[in-house]
């Protein structure tokens, strides 16, 4: 007969953190979020750490270009989807890690007989206000100048003019020699009191930009992931059909971890493409696999030839319905715990740490601190990323509020097959585990993470928490009651809208 697990599958909403000693010297600034996303071997330094607890779902509507910038320099990791063919996804990792702190490949180029129509319209579709003048027009030719939307006036000056007339020539042009750092180059732009500095080689071809906005930028975010380049940081899913040939290539183009996207990792296909990938390219390789929910899967992904995180959680996320589909999953609590339980035995024998990615079931950020007290070193999330402005879907008005198309892989939408074929079935999803759905849009990712790591900081703070390794330590959990649940809540009052004026006719019959 089947074996029945005698404890209730169980979700974060069913728990609680009691405080801890709060010390006089602790504050939310002196709270340190950095985790480790790749194992750590007895004696060593973890290989790639995040900067904060937080990457973004494999998905299609959550983790495009645009997100994937913005999350890395908040500190996070944006895992580009795969369910899409290889070469785009390539060059989605080719833009992020094109980003790099301070010098930047210039987007925007022209010729010096170009006519000023035609530079103020790249102006205006780029959004680039200081265009360099190169003898080809790209970003890697000649230096010739710059012109800028200071150059010219477009009611004034005839825009059938040439660039070479209004640019300022090299000879005018304050500039970097390749190799310079990028503290040189910053210095040379404050004592130039100048905006933008082209760096060249040493034939003089323009190799990058360094902007005066970047270092500002960069000194609002200190925490931006950042490779030894200086290039964002960014990682890629893979599945376990296609890796021979997608694995290469996002390597190639510098994503700097490779991650499944399965909604079951307890299988041997998986584990044949771990071992080919380690085979191939090494140790160095960081590579996330997954998903599990049980201790007897984490026993089996971290065997030889060995992964570096893995992945918690099946049915738990807003949009997937797997549980209700196939009757197959585990409450988001219960499967978490079971697999920390199971990670800190195995790293008691071996003395080798893996990493734990809570994906799905984090409803809000509440749930977030709770599940990196249980021993989460990170979450992944779609619907939280969803929701902001950088997320790759379209804005779209429903009722005068603004909401972004929401769809989960495993619905006929994303035509992610691969990620719920079994090997043996055609290439179509016989049936859906995820829905297509709307989420409100919430604003931009750095004020919304904002927030929620503050919240993440300040629980810490009330437990006596200086790190998340001390977080888990010190934290102790109680389960929940409905009445409980209740109890939390506003009651016995009536709460106003902030937009609403009230009279004394709201407090019912004065005399």
């Amino acid at each position: 007969m089947a074996t029945i697990i005698s404890d209730t599958s169980r979700t974060f909403s069913e728990y609680l953190l009691i405080p801890r000693l709060t010390r006089k010297n602790q504050g939310t600034e002196s709270v340190d979020l950095r985790s480790p996303l790749s194992a750590i071997e007895p004696n060593q330094l973890p290989r790639f750490s995040l900067n904060i607890p937080v990457v973004s779902a494999c998905m299609q509507s959550v983790s495009g270009t645009s997100l994937s910038i913005a999350l890395a320099r908040q500190g996070g990791l944006s895992m580009v989807f795969c369910s899409q063919p290889i070469d785009s996804q390539v060059e989605m990792v080719r833009m992020v890690k094109s980003h790099k702190a301070g010098f930047v490949t210039s987007a925007s180029n022209t010729t010096a007989d170009t006519s000023l129509a035609d530079v103020m319209q790249l102006m205006r579709e780029s959004g680039h206000s200081t265009v360099p003048v190169t003898d080809d027009g790209t970003a890697t030719g000649k230096f010739l100048g710059l012109i800028t939307d200071q150059d010219f006036w477009e009611f004034e000056d005839d825009l059938e003019n040439k660039v070479g007339e209004h640019m300022t020539p090299i000879d005018n042009v304050i500039y970097g020699v390749d190799g310079i750092s990028l503290r040189e180059a910053n210095n040379l732009l404050h004592k130039h009191k100048k905006d933008c500095l082209p760096v060249l080689d040493a034939a003089g071809n323009l190799t990058s930009l360094v902007f005066k906005k970047d270092y500002v930028d960069h000194r609002r975010h200190p925490l931006e992931m950042l490779d030894d380049s200086k290039r964002l940081c960014v990682g890629a899913a893979v599945n376990t059909h296609d890796y021979k040939e997608r694995v290469p290539e996002l390597i190639a183009a510098g994503a700097d971890v490779i991650c499944f996207d399965s909604s079951d990792g307890f299988t041997e296909y998986q584990m044949e493409a771990i071992t080919w990938i380690r085979t191939n390219f090494g140790p160095e390789i960081v590579i996330g696999g997954g998903n599990i929910v049980s201790a007897e899967g984490f026993d089996f992904l971290v065997g030889d030839p060995g992964i570096d995180f893995v992945k918690v959680g099946m049915g738990g996320g807003s949009i997937c319905i797997t549980r209700e589909q196939k009757g197959v999953g585990r409450g988001q609590a219960s499967a978490l715990l079971d697999v920390v339980q199971r990670r800190d035995e195995y790293f008691s024998k071996t003395g080798r740490y893996i990493p734990l990615c809570s994906d799905g079931g984090l409803a809000n950020d509440t749930q977030i601190v709770i599940a990196l007290a249980m021993g989460a070193d990170f979450v992944m999330m779609g619907r939280y990323f969803a929701m902001t402005e950088e997320s790759p879907t379209p804005k779209t008005s429903i009722d005068g509020q603004m909401y972004k198309p929401y769809w989960g892989e495993g619905t006929h939408r994303a035509q992610n097959w691969q990620r719920y074929d079994d090997g043996m079935s055609s290439r179509k999803m016989m049936f859906e585990e995820g829905i297509d759905a709307y989420v409100p849009l919430v604003g931009s990712l750095s004020e919304v993470l904002e927030t929620t790591l503050y919240k993440v900081r300040s629980t810490m703070v009330n437990l006596g928490a200086n790190s998340l390794a001390d977080f888990r330590e010190s934290a102790v959990l109680t389960r929940v009651s409905e009445q409980s649940v209740v109890e939390a809540g506003t009651s016995s009052v009536f709460q106003f809208s902030r937009n609403r004026e009230f009279d004394d006719s709201d407090w019912g019959n004065t005399g």
